[in-house]
């Protein structure tokens, strides 16, 4: 999926707001989950009021949220708002990646990514989440593979130590870039680190293109840190409701997770829409992911 299709898929489509729920303490994103899965949602708002949207989220039964990161948002008003629904935030997704690959030839655009992996990095910290999401490279004409895997890797090795010292783990995204196509690829790109901050932020549909997502999850096991799902079919790609029109065999994929002994976090990357839309959302993740 591209940058801009990605970023327009999250934004808001005009929603209801519902009452502030009752406050409840913030906990870190790694605590172990109460019962099954833990559902969130990943919020593309960028930039203006975050409250009322974490309420929505709040009221539509949602325990999480991930964000974007770096963004435009007011840290004060997020934090403010994490506490006054008791909303985790579990981690944030890179923003910048894409414009700015560590792949990139290119030392500018290098300084621009990495730069951005910091700065995500610190909100991260700040919001009391555990990972940042990073898509490593991106491959074309002008980035061979091989390239992309060696760049990659160099610059990530350099800001690890950082992210450790800020107990971040980086979590590597595989999507539509033309890199990490397989799963023992992907697994073997993680292992190359020989370190537990680095490990993979799984999504269920983009993999759909090039394979089946239970077996990517058998081959990746213990990498997985994160899990994003949404609905995928050839004909209109991600325009689908979750387990509604896909070709995602979800009963797999629910068994795939539970072999492997997964019981994190899964975020919704579904549009955003009012408190009866989000509340659908997490019925079908209920209906599709079962109990955990």
């Amino acid at each position: 999926m591209s940058p801009i299709d990605r970023r327009t898929f999250l934004q808001t489509t005009g929603a209801t707001l519902a009452a502030a729920t009752l406050v409840q303490a913030p906990s870190r994103g790694d605590e172990p989950p109460r019962s099954g899965w833990r559902k969130a949602y990943m919020l593309g708002t960028s930039k203006g009021a975050i409250l009322p949207h974490f309420r929505l989220l709040k009221e539509a039964g949602f325990e999480g949220v991930e964000l974007t990161a770096p963004n435009q948002l007011d840290r004060d008003e997020v934090l403010k708002a994490r506490d006054e629904t008791g909303l985790v935030i579990h981690g944030v997704s890179g923003s910048e990646h894409w414009k700015s690959p560590l792949s990139s030839p290119d030392a500018d655009v290098v300084k621009k990514g990495m730069a951005a992996i910091r700065a995500s990095i610190a909100d991260c910290k700040a919001y009391g989440g555990t990972t940042v999401l990073l898509v490593p490279a991106v491959v074309n004409p002008k980035v061979s593979h091989r390239e992309a895997w060696t760049r990659s890797q160099e610059r990530i090795r350099e800001i690890l130590p950082e992210a450790e010292a800020a107990g971040i783990k980086i979590a590597i995204e595989e999507v539509w870039n033309k890199f990490l196509l397989t799963a023992p690829e992907f697994a073997r790109y993680i292992d190359e680190f020989k370190s537990p901050a680095v490990g993979a932020y799984f999504d269920v549909g983009n993999v759909v293109e090039y394979g089946y997502p239970q077996e990517w999850i058998r081959e990746l096991g213990p990498r997985i840190l994160k899990v994003h799902i949404k609905e995928y079919a050839k004909k209109n790609r991600f325009s689908y409701p979750l387990g509604e029109g896909g070709e995602i065999d979800w009963p797999a994929v629910r068994s795939a997770f539970n072999e492997i002994g997964y019981h994190g976090w899964i975020t919704a990357e579904v549009p955003y829409g009012d408190v009866k839309a989000m509340t659908d959302v997490v019925k079908r993740m209920d209906k599709i992911l079962g109990a955990g």
